[in-house]
């Protein structure tokens, strides 16, 4: 029978020698030189170097698991630990004592390294749950974790690897693997292993959620993909659109890429199609914004296989609600939906559409604060106070500006109403339903502040559109991390990035080894890590 144990031999130098003994039958047939001791922390070190040569299951220590443990040098100076009375004394060539810091360990040892290890496991195996090794690809995988740790050009994320302490590639393979990523597809694989994630936590895709942002560059000119277009920042510089479609948990599931010129509204169906075709799925609900709705994008939607709630722009109430104006003025119990048929479109084209108001009194209190400074915006223009500028409730005739009171007095009737749009049959779905699954979509512009702030996937410095694509494919698969790791924490990613980072492990050169050293984990970050279900080296 064959086994293998640790031992601790004392040297005729007085120092203490760790070795691996194999035996065969109870005859010791190979003896392993681990190294040789002189002091507590270098025997520690040691037999947790031996140990990992062990194979598992064989030769337990009588000392129980090492990296809780010191083990002492029975007979040898303990040079770690100085008696009370020489740390009176002063300290080599007579200099103090270094107050509040341990004593060096003499014996040979040197940290060759420090690393945060326990981020990037953490981040590394966030990476693997959902599924993102299928790409199969080291360096781009380094490009999205070094993303979530500090977002930062492609050419200076060597320097965020190299302080971090893990391996990285080199500036030409990064280069190449963006190459790859675009050429392979790698935003494919990543989509539908997303997807994969999202049926297991949120069980099967019927509802999901789309908007769209832009993103400009730092860039004077345009060319076929970067264009100058409206822009809600009021920015002249050439842009992108970018279309995000989410679950209703905000975990990302598709994006695409669109020319900076592109409306919103020819955004919708595009993506949609891409993301039917990648995963083979008709029976859905799609949420978006109102900025998507035009009579045309609803037809090809439910044409399309799809239901849809959409946002209805306020200003068609009152020819929606004329019924309840007529009989009960602009009165409203809080929370009251009222429903309504519009036909939207013309001719072969027309077609009865589901509208769903609500009536919320803290809306109507936000919508008169609203009211109230436009006014007061319109009546500073109007008396000369102001210059001349675009106002909602400004009225010009000829040389004459005034407050528009028509307008000031319908937007009052319209205060605190909401509505929403759907194909959805009432006995499949009720308006309170109907509302709430359209309030999901603030995950998704919580997914685009995500990307914009924590992951700055903005100004964008790229300037060919393969290269800007692969840029979206490493902002998408970070983006799907930092959800993933927020909802598994109940934390921002950027707390737990800062709590994680400062944790650093040691590697320590020692008779010829390179020992890694764990590091000590602060209470409040064994709570963070036990959140996100951590279990160390």
């Amino acid at each position: 029978m064959a086994s293998r144990f640790v031992r601790k031999v004392r040297t005729a130098s007085g120092a203490v020698a760790v070795q691996v003994v194999s035996k065969t039958n109870g005859v010791v047939v190979g003896i392993e030189h681990v190294g040789s001791a002189h002091t507590d922390a270098e025997l520690t070190l040691l037999l947790r170097a031996a140990q990992d040569r062990l194979l598992p299951g064989q030769g337990e220590l009588e000392l129980g698991p090492l990296p809780e443990v010191m083990v002492g040098l029975d007979d040898v100076a303990d040079w770690t630990r100085p008696p009370a009375d020489q740390l009176a004394l002063d300290d080599g060539a007579g200099a103090a004592p270094r107050a509040g810091r341990p004593p060096l360990v003499s014996g040979g040892g040197r940290v060759v390294g420090t690393a945060s290890l326990t981020l990037w496991d953490v981040l590394a195996a966030a990476y693997g749950r959902l599924g993102f090794d299928v790409v199969g690809d080291e360096a781009f995988k380094a490009l999205v974790l070094a993303r979530v740790i500090e977002a930062t050009s492609k050419a200076d994320t060597v320097r965020v690897l190299a302080e971090l302490g893990v391996p990285g590639p080199s500036l030409r393979t990064i280069f190449r693997s963006l190459t790859r990523c675009v050429a392979r597809d790698y935003r494919d694989r990543l989509a539908r292993a997303a997807m994969a994630h999202s049926a297991r936590t949120s069980g099967s895709a019927t509802l999901v959620l789309y908007d769209v942002t832009t993103l400009y560059f730092e860039a004077q000119n345009e060319d076929d993909l970067r264009k100058v277009g409206m822009s809600k920042e009021r920015r002249v510089d050439p842009q992108i659109q970018v279309g995000l479609l989410v679950d209703p948990t905000g975990f990302p599931l598709e994006v695409h890429c669109f020319e900076g010129n592109k409306a919103e509204t020819k955004t919708l169906i595009p993506v949609l199609q891409a993301f039917q075709t990648r995963h083979g799925v008709r029976d859905m609900v799609v949420v978006a914004d109102a900025g998507m709705l035009s009579a045309g994008n609803l037809n090809a939607l439910q044409d399309a296989g799809f239901s849809f709630i959409v946002g209805s722009r306020i200003s068609r109430a009152p020819y929606d609600l004329a019924t309840h104006f007529q009989r009960h003025g602009d009165y409203f119990t809080d929370g009251q939906i009222l429903e309504s048929t519009r036909v939207m479109g013309t001719g072969k084209h027309a077609r009865a559409r589901r509208v769903v108001y609500q009536y919320s009194f803290k809306r109507h209190k936000h919508d008169d604060r609203a009211i109230n400074a436009m006014i007061a915006r319109a009546q500073k223009i109007a008396s000369g106070k102001s210059p001349m500028a675009k106002a909602r409730f400004l009225k010009v005739t000829g040389a004459a500006k005034a407050v528009d009171q028509d307008l000031v007095d319908r937007a009052r009737q319209l205060a605190g109403l909401k509505g929403y749009v759907s194909n959805i049959d009432p006995k499949v779905m009720d308006g309170p339903t109907v509302i709430a699954a359209y309030h999901d979509l603030w995950q998704v512009e919580k997914s685009f502040r995500m990307a914009k702030s924590d992951l700055r996937a903005r100004p964008v410095f790229h300037h060919l559109k393969d290269s800007i694509e692969a840029h979206l494919t490493i902002v998408f698969a970070a983006l799907a991390i930092s959800r993933y790791l927020q909802d598994q924490a109940g934390v921002s990613i950027k707390k737990t990035v800062n709590t994680l980072r400062p944790i650093r492990s040691a590697t320590i050169a020692l008779n010829g080894q390179l020992l890694t050293l764990e590091p000590e984990i602060p209470s409040s970050a064994r709570e963070l890590l036990t959140a996100l279900g951590y279990t160390g080296h």
